[in-house]
């Protein structure tokens, strides 16, 4: 196992002079502190083990990719000196691009907040401690929720904790815990803010219940008075979980403001989305991205080295990421030098494609294209969609209009939904089985593979001693 992997995997080490167990994140702590405490000539970073390496810890690294020369701002950015932790084609940190992280520390500062809970958002995190230090009159301080461990190198116990969003769970116990709640409760739990954001294909239920149990900490400082009061909230999501975001958090609403995020990878190149993959809500399925266009579902993203899949007038704009919030819209105010205008009978900021329907009483897009008002349908619907007399309602030209629209996916009837149905067990039985005939007919060609590669090598290994036998003929 790497050293890297050995980190994340146990947060608690046996101290030498005790004997006992404390919390991981001291230790790397205390190893940050002498590491800038060195030289620049000595301060130097491991690639492979993705470590601070001290002058002691020299021999260890002897033969790693090594980066020397790291400068404070160097370990104030870490996420552009970390990379991923696995396979660059498989696993890749998609950040926020510099210009949205900007915009979200102005538009926070102008709020008014003064603390910052980035669950899960590194890169705000590290713009709002560097505004921080180069800014005497910013005064806001930022607490990162992170399940990458590797941050913990760069960060004191008061600003980095060890954190799972999806399960609630802090890795190194009740001390992280009381810093989570202290900074959360600090001056009656006023001027705080929670930013977060998940990953895109995580389940929207198990976030949300996080998130209310970091709420409920939030108000347990809170006097009876102001315990109506929400904590505001910035998540950031693809628009097309919006009813499943509402369902669980009503007050909250969509801004139209168009989030871009930057692909690190191991080597710093750029990979093409194809493996990214994204859980549509109502199908509850994994899908790919070419498959996700067929459903008005296209993720695109800004690389500031990418033609494509860059901010300008040179690469396709729409984004679509979103930012959820329960914050009132009329106060968030959109640059409008980026394409965004405020909308007068809305009284919100919108983006300038998104047009008011007078039908409808409000901008009703979603992507940021013009939508079309659909009279049958009584709602606007994307361009691109016609509706179709079969299903009664407005769908793509080259949408099947077969199977059932309503009820049950497996029998379709249409008193009961698939979790309830009677013949579920029949269904995961026949499943089941063509699951074990698959895999039996995967092993089979495997075999004979492997098989063939074997007789293979056999025949090459037998070619080649009648060859040598033959010269050894001849030159006899």
């Amino acid at each position: 196992m790497q050293q890297n992997e050995f980190l994340l995997l146990t947060p608690w080490v046996m101290c030498s002079t005790n004997l006992k167990y404390i919390p991981l994140c001291f230790v790397v702590s205390c190893r940050y502190l002498k590491f800038i405490e060195l030289p620049l000539s000595q301060r130097k970073f491991c690639q492979r083990c993705q470590q601070l390496v001290l002058p002691d810890d020299g021999e260890k690294h002897r033969e790693h990719q090594i980066v020397g020369d790291v400068s404070i701002t160097q370990l104030k950015r870490p996420s552009q000196l970390l990379c991923p932790l696995e396979n660059k084609k498989t696993n890749a940190q998609y950040l926020f691009a510099d210009r949205s992280c900007l915009f979200l520390v102005d538009l926070l500062s102008t709020l008014g907040f003064r603390r910052v809970l980035c669950v899960g958002t590194p890169r705000l995190h590290e713009l709002i401690r560097l505004k921080a230090s180069g800014d005497e009159k910013s005064n806001i301080k930022s607490l990162l929720l992170d399940i990458d461990f590797r941050y913990s190198q760069f960060y004191m116990e008061d600003s980095f904790c060890h954190y799972n969003m999806f399960n609630h769970h802090f890795f190194d116990g009740k001390a992280a815990l009381e810093v989570c709640r202290t900074f959360l409760q600090e001056d009656k739990g006023e001027g705080v803010i929670m930013v977060t954001d998940p990953p895109f294909g995580g389940l929207v239920e198990p976030l949300a219940v996080t998130f209310k149990k970091l709420i409920a900490m939030w108000k347990e400082g809170q006097s009876q008075e102001n315990n109506r009061k929400e904590l505001p909230i910035f998540w950031i999501f693809p628009y097309f979980f919006e009813s499943r975001i509402c369902q669980f958090f009503p007050s909250f609403c969509m801004l139209d403001y168009q989030y871009f995020i930057t692909l690190i990878s191991s080597m710093g190149e750029i990979f093409y989305l194809k493996m990214l993959l994204i859980i549509i809500h109502f199908h509850r399925r994994f899908i790919c991205v070419d498959e996700a266009m067929k459903y008005g579902c296209m993720l695109e993203v800004d690389y500031d080295n990418h033609a494509l899949y860059k901010h300008g007038k040179t690469g396709r704009k729409q984004s679509p990421v979103r930012i959820f919030t329960n914050i009132p819209p009329n106060k968030i105010i959109l640059p409008i030098e980026e394409g965004y205008r405020f909308c007068s009978l809305c009284q919100r900021y919108v983006s300038r494609e998104n047009q008011h329907c007078e039908h409808c009483n409000s901008c009703t897009s979603k992507d940021g294209r013009k939508w079309n008002h659909c009279f049958l349908c009584k709602k606007c619907v994307k361009p691109s969609w016609i509706h179709c007399d079969v299903c009664n309602h407005c769908a793509l030209p080259d949408h099947s209009c077969e199977g059932p629209k309503d009820g049950c996916f497996i029998c379709g009837e249409l008193d009961h939904k698939r979790s309830t149905c009677p013949n579920i067990s029949t269904s995961k039985k026949a499943d089941k089985a063509v699951r074990k005939q698959k895999q039996r007919k995967s092993n089979k060609m495997k075999m004979e593979t492997t098989k063939g590669q074997s007789m293979n090598h056999i025949s090459v290994t037998r070619r080649k001693k009648r060859r040598e036998r033959a010269h050894q003929y001849l030159c006899s």
